[in-house]
């Protein structure tokens, strides 16, 4: 390598992106040091460049901070000064070369003040006292062979490895002594733009059979000539680190809290004052405890605060002399400036039709499959008043309207599990009570509106200030679970339905009273005959019997029991089927196959291939295997208004109680799904409007409960799965870690209009072609949602690292800033809470799943007041802060 590569001619440049970190000296950096910067044999200073020659007017003008890391890999090792004279004089074979390969990488500085395993490192090196003061060595191998040399002194390192493992690992060749990987300063010069800061080096290395980091920090009795850059050198600081080892604990970032340190020239000068290992290691902690407390200056931040939509408000309203209704005037201020723009960016932009037509497809599937499943739910619950075509008419009527009216149209509407339950409970109750259901579903939802309305007028969303992003993430993932619940409970349910049926093991029914059908009573039987549920009389094998042959038994009822085994096998397929591939092609930007274009396109589409396919394997593939479609009867009449007058006085107070209850659900429902919408991670533009949205879905429930149609609230996890559908994102790689960020999101209400005026043709396909859709591709549906929606959650994130190797800790902001069992204790006390939430929503008992409600606004407080007292506030703020 030439003396102008070493210097530094033409390296390629690499910025980091962090959250937040600490602003360095506006005129030092740290760099990193290119291949052949500290080569030649060890005390040959005449080979070495001289200190005129290290810089390189070339470089790139616009670096100021941060610190580069030197990465040197030998392609192939031989001993290059032994065959110098047959390189120049002889043709030799391609075994007498070697290739050093050497790239600039820019890291950020140690922030001491956000990272607490800065300070962890630098105590941990106090506490192990492996300090060399004076060092009475010149050369390069001299000095790092000492310093290797102390380390061995310590027989917990002497029996993990040997000075010769160590040298392998410090240097890319025997021969030819040039270190592999360190990590040096830069500082701003006049004359060349920069110069390296060669008064220090850091050298890192990874050794295999080493379980801790040590840390070695040398001091020289007189400045030495170690190499290019390295003209003036008095402190050498050697880390050696585990292969394997948790990313905030590698070589790598142990060596930037050091080199962070030793950055400051007037901290340097005064450890080379010191006289003694005490003072030295004193003059460390000082300057640990005095760079913790600079870079936390709020001038000394590079990141700042990003407010809530509800503290933006307060800046720019101020107070109001009457502050009722001032939450919904805002909102609509800042909200009818860009009404005209919602629908124009649903056109206009690079690609923009491409992923307006995706999206508007996947919301179509992610709300009328759901909508099928609830339909069916709600007409077994309601014997027939609420069903498939009164749950499609509300989403279409309820998504419409506030497709077109609501203030953040990004936002999905859906008639949910809860909703179902509550329907459930307020027919149980007319039941009990013989009181006219419509009437009684009506009175609830008009209470629930009224109840929306004042929490509007008074605007009690501002509460949501205080609802964190763990309060979004336990509920977040509560719902994730319930979506799993339905479709494992669909699956056990068929399961016991069509294959572990009495019939299917060969239990014969003594009691029976159906003299058509005669089953065997002996094993040595061959034939028997039975009759099917089609009144048709076959002939099968005793083997077929237990094979899922169709075999009718009488029950004891006198109904028909069936072994229908090929339908519980066929239900398990397309189910697992649907999540297979539909997770498969969402996850296809990941793959080398196709071109970037195509694979995308391939995921924005992934939901809709996903049911198309699999209801083509159930419908037509397998069309011998019948499977039950949903029920579906044509009604005569739609709006049909509600008895109110039937109701009694008691029932309408009994009314109130429920629409209360249902309220505080609606209430969180809503306005966490707009958080998570909303949130900083998404870069929206147009802002939010908790308020406004309030209002139109307490006029859409109200207009819906007086025809007894199911309700409708904002859903997760489909909201924020609108918003990723319609982002471009970008890849980020850190540390081997690759994680996806968006870049920009179209904001835009055209994809809600025309999925739900699509949802509304729907109607027009009852029971045909939409009886064609297998229920179990709709349970896969749910776990495909389930699944999806657990991209980003940093609660279920935190559960995987109970299960993963320190080594393979991602590099996260809080896995930097927080103390591991801190981070253990924060998601335990987070999953607590959801088991809570599970207990109380899954309970078998339905007035139980009244106290739910209840139980979710009790979050906010929990993290507000019993929280706290287990964790420091710049912990929380890292653990529950929404990244940016």
């Amino acid at each position: 390598m030439s003396d102008a590569e070493t210097s530094g001619d033409d390296p390629t440049w690499h910025s980091g992106n962090h959250e937040e970190e600490a602003v360095g000296p506006e005129d030092v950096q740290l760099l990193e040091v290119p291949n052949g910067s500290h080569g030649g044999p060890s005390g040959n200073s005449s080979s070495l460049l001289t200190s005129s020659e290290s810089s390189s007017p070339s470089t790139p003008p616009g670096l100021l901070k941060g610190i580069l890391k030197n990465r040197l890999e030998t392609v192939e090792s031989n001993d290059l000064y032994r065959q110098e004279r047959r390189r120049r004089h002889s043709s030799a074979d391609e075994d007498d070369f070697a290739l050093l390969h050497g790239r600039f990488e820019k890291v950020p500085l140690k922030d001491f003040h956000a990272e607490i395993r800065a300070f962890k490192d630098v105590e941990d090196f106090l506490s192990r006292t492996l300090l060399m003061l004076d060092l009475q060595k010149t050369g390069l191998t001299q000095i790092i062979e000492a310093m290797v040399q102390k380390l061995l002194e310590k027989k917990e390192v002497s029996a993990q490895t040997s000075l010769e493992e160590a040298r392998h690992a410090i240097f890319t060749q025997d021969s030819v002594h040039t270190l592999s990987k360190t990590i040096q300063g830069t500082m701003t010069s006049e004359v060349s733009g920069f110069d390296f800061d060669q008064n220090w080096i850091c050298v890192m290395c990874d050794i295999p059979t080493v379980t801790k980091r040590h840390v070695v920090i040398a001091r020289l009795h007189s400045p030495a000539n170690l190499g290019s850059n390295s003209h003036e050198v008095q402190f050498v600081i050697l880390v050696m680190a585990p292969v394997r080892e948790k990313s905030t604990k590698s070589s790598l970032e142990t060596a930037r809290t050091f080199a962070t340190l030793f950055l400051d020239i007037d901290f340097r000068h005064q450890l080379l004052l010191a006289e003694s290992e005490y003072e030295f290691k004193q003059l460390l902690h000082t300057r640990t405890k005095l760079l913790i407390e600079e870079q936390g200056l709020p001038e000394n931040r590079k990141s700042h605060l990003v407010l809530s939509a509800f503290e933006q408000e307060e800046q720019e309203g101020g107070k109001a002399r009457c502050p009722l209704g001032q939450g919904l005037i805002r909102d609509l201020k800042r909200r009818l400036p860009h009404y005209v723009s919602d629908f124009r960016d649903g056109f206009v932009g690079n690609k923009t039709i491409h992923k307006v037509t995706s999206t508007t497809f996947f919301l179509y599937f992610a709300c009328v499959l759901p909508n099928i499943a609830f339909g069916m739910l709600n007409d077994n619950n309601t014997a027939g008043v609420i069903d498939v075509q009164k749950v499609l008419f509300s989403q279409c009527v309820g998504g419409l309207l506030f497709a077109v009216f609501g203030g953040q149209p990004l936002i999905v509407l859906l008639t949910t599990a809860p909703l179902a339950l509550y329907t459930k409970i307020i027919y149980s109750i007319c039941e009990d009570f013989d009181l006219n259901f419509n009437a009684m579903f009506a009175c609830t939802g008009l209470w629930n509106a009224f109840f929306l309305l004042i929490f509007v007028f008074f605007n009690t969303s501002k509460l949501m200030k205080y609802s964190s992003r763990s309060t979004e993430e336990v509920f977040s993932l509560f719902i994730t679970f319930a979506f799993s619940a339905d479709a494992i409970k669909d699956t056990i349910k068929d399961f016991n339905k069509n294959y572990n049926t009495d019939v299917c093991h060969g239990v014969t029914h003594s009691n029976s009273t159906n003299q058509n059908a005669s089953f065997p009573t002996n094993s040595s039987l061959t034939t028997v005959s039975a009759m099917t549920t089609a009144s048709t009389v076959t002939t099968v094998s005793m083997v077929n019997v237990t094979n899922s042959s169709m075999l009718a038994a009488p029950s004891g009822g006198g109904g028909i029991e069936e072994c229908l085994r090929e339908n519980s096998i066929l239900f398990l397929l397309l189910m697992l089927g649907t999540v297979w591939l539909g997770i498969t092609l969402f996850n296809f930007t990941k793959t080398p196959f196709l071109n970037a274009g195509k694979r995308e396109m391939l995921a924005d589409y992934a939901l809709p291939v996903a049911v198309l396919v699999m209801s083509f394997f159930g419908s037509y593939v397998f069309r011998e295997v019948h499977m039950k479609p949903f029920k579906y009867k044509a009604r005569e009449q739609m709006f049909e208004l509600a008895p109110l007058h039937l109701l009694p006085v008691g029932a309408v107070f009994a009314a109130a109680g429920l629409g209360f209850s249902l309220s505080l659900l609606f209430f969180m429902d809503q306005n966490i799904s707009s958080a998570l919408v909303n949130a900083p991670s998404n870069k929206l533009k147009k802002g939010a409007a908790y308020h406004w949205d309030l209002f139109v879905v307490a006029v859409i429930n109200a207009f819906l409960s007086i025809f007894t149609m199911p309700w409708v609230h904002a859903a997760l996890p489909h909201s924020p799965l609108h918003v990723r559908a319609l982002a471009d994102l970008e890849d980020r790689v850190d540390q081997g870690h690759v994680h996806q960020i968006v870049v920009h999101v179209r904001e835009t209400r055209v994809t809600g209009i025309i999925s739900h005026v699509m949802i509304g043709l729907s109607m027009l396909m009852l029971p045909y072609p939409l009886a064609y859709i297998p229920r179990p591709v709709l349970d896969g549906l749910f776990i495909y949602v389930a699944i999806t929606a657990l991209y980003g959650n940093q609660l279920f994130d935190r559960i995987l690292l109970f299960f993963t190797e320190q080594s393979a800790y991602p590099p996260n902001h809080y896995i930097r800033r927080v103390p591991q069992r801190k981070i253990h204790l924060f998601t335990t006390l987070q999953l607590i809470q959801l088991v809570v939430l599970c207990v109380f929503g899954f309970s078998p008992i339905p007035y139980m799943k009244m106290v739910f409600p209840v139980l979710i606004m009790l979050l906010m407080p929990i993290r507000h007041k019993i929280i706290p007292n287990f964790f420091e506030p710049k912990y929380l703020k890292a653990l529950d802060g929404h990244a940016h």
